[in-house]
C-alpha cells in the first residue's frame, strides 16, 4: 500500500517543477490496466494524475515520459502533460496532467484520424528508437535499423519468438514458421518512410475529454511502419469504421492494407502470449499457418 511519505514527495517534486507551493486536498485511487496502482491527486492547485509501481520497473515510467513527450511535442494536444516522474523508496511514480472522462462529440472519430495522421506523418530515416522501452511490462527492443522488415523481423517477431521459446510457448516446428514468415516481410509491406507510432493504440489506452476529443496515452513509443498502428486498433474493437474511412482521407494507406492487418497484429498477440498465455497461441499459431 502506498505510504503517505510516498506523495509528500511527489508534491515536493511538483512544487520544485512548477515554481508553486501547492497543498493536497484528497487523493483518490482509479483502477485501470493491471501493472500500475493509479491515483488522482487533488491539490489547491488543480488535480493530477499519479502512477506508481513498486514491482521492479525501474526505468518503466522514466522510458513512458520519454515516449508521452515525443508524442507531445508532435500533437500537443492528443497527449496528457508530463510534470515529473522519479523514484522513492521501493516506489516508482510518474505525476500526469489529469484528465477528466467527458462525452464524444460527433466529429470525435474525425478528430481522433487526422490527429493519428499528423502523428504518423511525422518520420525518422530509421526504424526503431534511441532507446527501449517498454509495451505493457514487456521489455521492448527499439535498435534503430534501415528497413521496416529487418526491424519488424530482428527485435519484433524474433526477439518475442526467443523469449516465448524460453518460456516453452513456442515449438521448434513454430520458430522454424516464424522464421520463415520473417523472409517474406520485405515482399508483404509496402516501403513507407518510419513513422512516430503510439505502439500499443487499443480501445483501452485513448479516453475521451470533457472537450469530446479523444486523447492517447500509455504509449509504447518508436518509429515504425505505421499500418501497426492501425492494426492495434482493430485488434480488439472499439473503433468505429469511420474512424479508417477518415484516416484514409487525409493520408491514404498503401493498396491492400487490410490483407497485411493481421502480420501487423503478430507482434501485439505475441505480447499477449508472453503475458497472458492461453488462446494467444492460436491466433499467433494461425497467422504463422496462413504464411507458410
Amino acid at each position: 500500500m502506498l505510504t503517505s511519505p510516498l506523495f509528500e514527495h511527489i508534491k515536493n517534486k511538483l512544487n520544485r517543477a512548477l515554481g508553486i507551493r501547492l497543498s493536497m486536498i484528497d487523493l483518490q485511487r482509479v483502477y485501470g490496466g493491471d501493472i500500475n496502482q493509479t491515483f488522482i491527486l487533488k491539490t489547491d492547485h488543480g488535480n493530477f494524475f499519479v502512477k506508481a509501481n513498486s514491482s521492479g520497473y525501474n526505468d518503466m515510467f522514466e522510458k513512458e515520459a520519454k515516449g508521452l513527450k515525443l508524442l507531445k511535442s508532435v500533437t500537443e494536444d492528443f497527449v496528457p502533460r508530463v510534470f515529473v516522474e522519479g523514484s522513492f523508496g521501493e516506489f516508482i511514480f510518474l505525476v500526469l496532467e489529469n484528465i477528466p472522462h467527458g462525452h464524444a462529440s460527433p466529429l470525435v472519430w474525425k478528430a481522433f484520424a487526422e490527429k493519428l495522421a499528423a502523428l504518423h506523418k511525422h518520420t525518422d530515416a530509421h526504424f526503431g528508437l534511441t532507446h527501449d522501452n517498454y509495451i505493457g511490462s514487456l521489455h521492448q527492443k527499439n535498435k534503430r535499423c534501415a528497413t521496416w522488415a529487418e526491424f519488424y523481423c530482428t527485435h519484433r517477431l524474433l526477439h518475442l519468438t526467443n523469449v516465448a521459446a524460453e518460456q516453452k510457448l513456442f515449438t521448434a516446428t513454430d520458430i522454424t514458421m516464424m522464421e520463415g514468415l520473417c523472409k517474406k516481410l520485405g515482399d508483404i509491406f509496402p516501403a513507407e518512410p518510419a513513422s512516430l507510432l503510439h505502439g500499443d493504440l487499443w480501445n483501452g489506452n485513448y479516453l475521451v475529454n470533457e472537450q469530446g476529443n479523444a486523447v492517447i496515452f500509455d504509449p509504447a513509443v518508436y518509429y515504425g511502419h505505421r499500418e501497426m498502428d492501425i492494426a492495434m486498433t482493430l485488434l480488439f474493437g472499439g473503433f468505429d469504421k469511420s474512424f479508417y474511412q477518415y484516416y484514409n482521407e487525409v493520408f491514404p494507406l498503401e493498396k491492400n492494407w487490410m490483407q497485411r492487418m493481421d502480420v501487423c497484429q503478430l507482434y501485439p498477440l505475441m505480447v499477449h502470449l508472453i503475458l497472458f498465455g492461453g488462446h494467444y497461441y492460436d491466433s499467433v499459431k494461425t497467422i504463422l499457418k496462413k504464411y507458410n
